[in-house]
């Protein structure tokens, strides 16, 4: 199986890769091209997953179509982009969005629908998540009485940090804070909902906000399996941690090596390439409603 990682070079245009996407600046717009680069414990694993970005980018279309908040979607089309003179741009189909240059809000606007992750770990020890304060009782994985919005710091490197409300508020004030929680419910309600019918729980998600010329819009990726907790609605049993959509069997295959995540992580087993690409595509098309293109 092709499972090397996509690196991409436009002649002329300035880049900055993080650990999925590269970012080219377009003047007033960027182009995001969403690589098959995989990451777990915080390392880019040597490995990518083939189709990855254009999995994720399948799905961040989908959902800026359909949930019909102000976002920063431009085009998917890549000969609508306006890209250097003789750029290939066959393998850039599939996985590049071209946005609305934003001003990123340096939040990321978390919310949970059930207690799972950093969330069920800080329930245990202190009864509440972010200083939010839950019943009594509660399991890993049970749906929560009604959905919380848990902030955290956006890392560069590193994993992001919660925080509560009230720092939210401290950092970009009481105004900008209310209005990035309410969207990020309406988001997340809204969201939730739709998936739910297709057969998916999204269990928690990370939105990310930017500001352009005055409007606040959703940008980088949305809903999809490397921003949320995706779990399938029919196997979905609280009191331990669900299978999930996502870079799961990473993990679990990493979690068995000896590998000590303070160096550089192993190259990836085929088998486990294409069981994770497979986890992905089932996510999009369950989502989508569509056979995945690329297949």
């Amino acid at each position: 199986m092709n499972s090397v990682v996509l690196e991409t070079s436009l002649p002329g245009l300035k880049v900055r890769r993080g650990k999925v996407r590269d970012i080219y600046d377009l003047g007033d717009r960027l182009l995001l091209v969403i690589s098959d680069r995989i990451s777990a414990f915080d390392w880019v694993l040597p490995t990518g997953i083939p189709d990855k970005g254009r999995v994720l980018c399948g799905l961040s279309e989908f959902w800026f179509r359909t949930l019909g908040v102000p976002n920063h979607l431009i085009t998917t089309d890549v000969d609508q982009m306006p890209l250097p003179a003789g750029v290939d741009r066959g393998p850039l189909r599939g996985r590049s969005m071209l946005v609305r240059k934003a001003s990123v809000v340096p939040i990321e606007c978390v919310v949970r629908g059930y207690l799972a992750g950093s969330g069920w770990k800080e329930y245990q020890k202190q009864g509440a998540v972010c200083g939010i304060k839950l019943p009594v009782g509660l399991n890993q994985a049970d749906r929560l009485p009604e959905p919380i919005f848990t902030p955290a710091t956006k890392a560069e490197s590193g994993h992001d940090v919660n925080i509560s409300f009230d720092e939210m508020i401290r950092r970009v004030g009481r105004e900008p804070a209310e209005d990035l929680r309410r969207r990020s419910f309406q988001i997340y309600v809204g969201g939730a909902a739709l998936a739910e019918k297709r057969g998916i729980i999204i269990a928690d998600t990370k939105f990310e906000f930017g500001i352009c010329n005055g409007e606040t819009l959703l940008i980088d990726e949305v809903l999809t399996p490397d921003s949320s907790r995706f779990w399938p609605a029919e196997s979905y049993r609280p009191g331990g941690s669900p299978p999930s959509f996502d870079k799961q069997f990473v993990r679990d295959w990493l979690e068995t090596t000896a590998w000590d995540k303070n160096s550089p992580p192993p190259p990836l087993p085929d088998d486990v390439v294409r069981r994770t690409r497979a986890k992905y595509i089932e996510a999009y098309e369950a989502l989508t409603g569509k056979v995945f293109p690329w297949k």
